[in-house]
């Protein structure tokens, strides 16, 4: 009898031993009840240094993805391998398409597949990865997420022409939702940096000259993108762009010295920055220059002193593309990327945008330059805004509502909008209205040039989403009244048709000129204005 129930005891336990080993331990940083700070240090305490690094590395993204059939998106196998070997945390223009990534309406992501893409890898990192710590995809979006099939608004120029705040909190609140509907999470932009020299290369990409004006139009876009909530399910993060004194370099030259003093940076520079920040941007983007003969990328006193310590900034810095690279190879005041990754790391950069030099910083640890402490502080910070926007446990999106909530009729009303308040008359002597017998020369390079319209940092469109100047002559025009002649091209100074130009404009009673430049992302200053004569 006692042996019977010893073994019905032991038959007993054992059920429940192994009933218990089924049941699925939850670790702490995946447990949602607990405090954000008490998940990011639980997580911090099972990494590897490796994968502390892989965290701080944000990578060139349009290369991780395969198209299958239009239908499907998968993993590609340098996304596979960079996971293995790098552990890697963040993704940058995933999702972009233009000249540059060769991605186009062929063979880019819609916004369906855009969505797909995203839950593929983050499924794949989840399921391969030793910790499943789900990626940070960031992604172009100065005015308007730059990939195919959403909303483009004017350029910062122009949504600063606007003068109004609400509309561009309108602009960002839209560009949120399609980066968010998509599966990204960081939208990169406003870009703040104060044009005081027009020969600098990338003016049109910027808001203007004035500290005032700019600050305001930052902070309301932030307002828009979600003022800092990234608990909000269409919140992004923020990224201000470039930090700091970018857009007046030497000879306009693109990542050339520029030389100011402290009180000019502090008076006209920094302002634009604190107001966006104030107003809940969590992410700052460093600028490629030298800033009185430190490169901006390494210069604690910026990015420690002014950002941490007076504004007490609580999200996470970024390198510009490779711009941790240029401490070794353009500013030359690193002896190698090691070295160079750790000056950025002390300095206050958190990610590495290109990831190249912070591939070092296991090495940089082990020849001194840095320590695996100033890794956990950065790492911390990339985890934390993971948390806090609830990627562990919602981390992929829903691509029937991409599909269906990018570029609504209602988004596209809100840049019809932008681009109506826009438009700036600066003196009217009689000429507008056009009558309708008005004969009309229309010339200049982007009179008829689809991509020109739409300014720097923007996707290929499909037919008939882009109106051009020639295109609505001819809606309210007899074509008969208009005489159209390009005249001369953006760069092939070679050969041209001035004399036919300034034929036309001899026999027709106004000129509209569509002039400026290239729209396509190779610094060169992409301006399209119309002169009225």
């Amino acid at each position: 009898m006692i042996i019977r129930r010893l073994n019905i005891l032991a038959i007993t336990l054992a059920i429940c031993l192994s009933s218990s080993a089924r049941q699925k331990v939850v670790l702490p940083y995946r447990d949602a009840s607990l405090p954000v700070e008490q998940r990011v240090q639980d997580l911090l305490s099972r990494m590897t240094l490796q994968e502390k690094i892989g965290q701080l590395r944000c990578m060139l993204g349009w290369g991780y993805y395969d198209i299958i059939g239009r239908k499907k998106v998968v993993p590609s196998e340098a996304f596979k391998k960079d996971i293995a070997e790098g552990n890697i945390g963040m993704l940058w223009a995933t999702y972009r398409a233009d000249p540059w990534t060769q991605k186009t309406l062929d063979n880019g992501l819609n916004p369906r597949l855009a969505a797909l893409c995203g839950n593929a890898l983050q499924k794949y990192v989840i399921e391969h990865t030793r910790l499943g710590i789900p990626l940070f995809l960031a992604e172009e979006a100065p005015h308007g997420h730059m990939a195919i099939g959403t909303t483009v608004f004017p350029t910062g120029l122009g949504l600063a022409a606007t003068f109004d705040r609400d509309v561009v909190r309108k602009v960002g609140s839209v560009i949120a939702h399609e980066v968010r509907l998509q599966g990204a999470h960081i939208s990169y932009g406003p870009v703040l940096d104060l044009c005081r020299e027009p020969r600098w290369s990338r003016v049109e990409e910027n808001m203007g000259e004035d500290p005032f004006l700019i600050g305001n139009i930052a902070a309301a876009e932030i307002e828009g993108l979600g003022g800092g909530d990234i608990t909000k399910p269409y919140a992004t993060i923020p990224t201000l762009k470039h930090f700091i004194g970018y857009g007046t370099t030497e000879g306009g030259h693109n990542g050339a010295p520029t030389y100011l003093g402290k009180r000019e940076i502090r008076q006209f520079f920094l302002p634009p920055f604190c107001m966006a920040i104030k107003a809940g941007a969590l992410s700052v983007m460093t600028s490629y220059n030298s800033l009185d003969g430190i490169p901006s990328t390494m210069d604690d006193y910026y990015l420690k002193g002014v950002l941490r310590k007076e504004w007490s900034f609580k999200g996470f810095t970024v390198s510009d593309l490779y711009s941790i690279d240029g401490i070794y190879g353009t500013h030359h005041v690193a002896r190698d990327l090691a070295e160079a990754a750790a000056f950025a790391l002390n300095a206050g950069v958190d990610v590495d945008l290109g990831g190249r030099s912070y591939a070092k910083l296991q090495e940089a640890v082990s020849r001194g330059f840095t320590t695996e402490a100033a890794i956990d502080t950065a790492c911390a910070r990339v985890l934390r805004m993971k948390f806090e926007m609830g990627l562990f446990e919602h981390p992929f999106v829903d691509p029937d509502k991409a599909a269906k909530g990018v570029r609504s009729e209602e988004n596209i009303e809100v840049a019809h909008e932008v681009a109506q308040k826009a438009i700036t008359l600066l003196k009217n002597n009689g000429v507008l209205p056009l009558t309708k017998d008005v004969k009309v020369a229309l010339v200049g390079p982007n009179a008829d040039n689809v991509y020109n319209m739409l300014g720097d940092y923007t996707a290929p469109q499909d037919n008939g989403n882009i109106k051009t100047v020639l295109y609505g002559m001819k809606q309210y025009l007899p074509d008969a009244n208009i005489k159209y002649v390009k005249g001369c091209a953006i760069r092939d100074t070679t050969t041209n048709d001035i004399a036919e130009a300034v034929e036309a404009a001899s026999q027709s009673d106004v000129i509209v000129a569509c002039v400026g430049g290239s729209s396509a992302r190779d610094f060169k200053t992409s301006y399209n204005f119309i002169l009225l004569p």
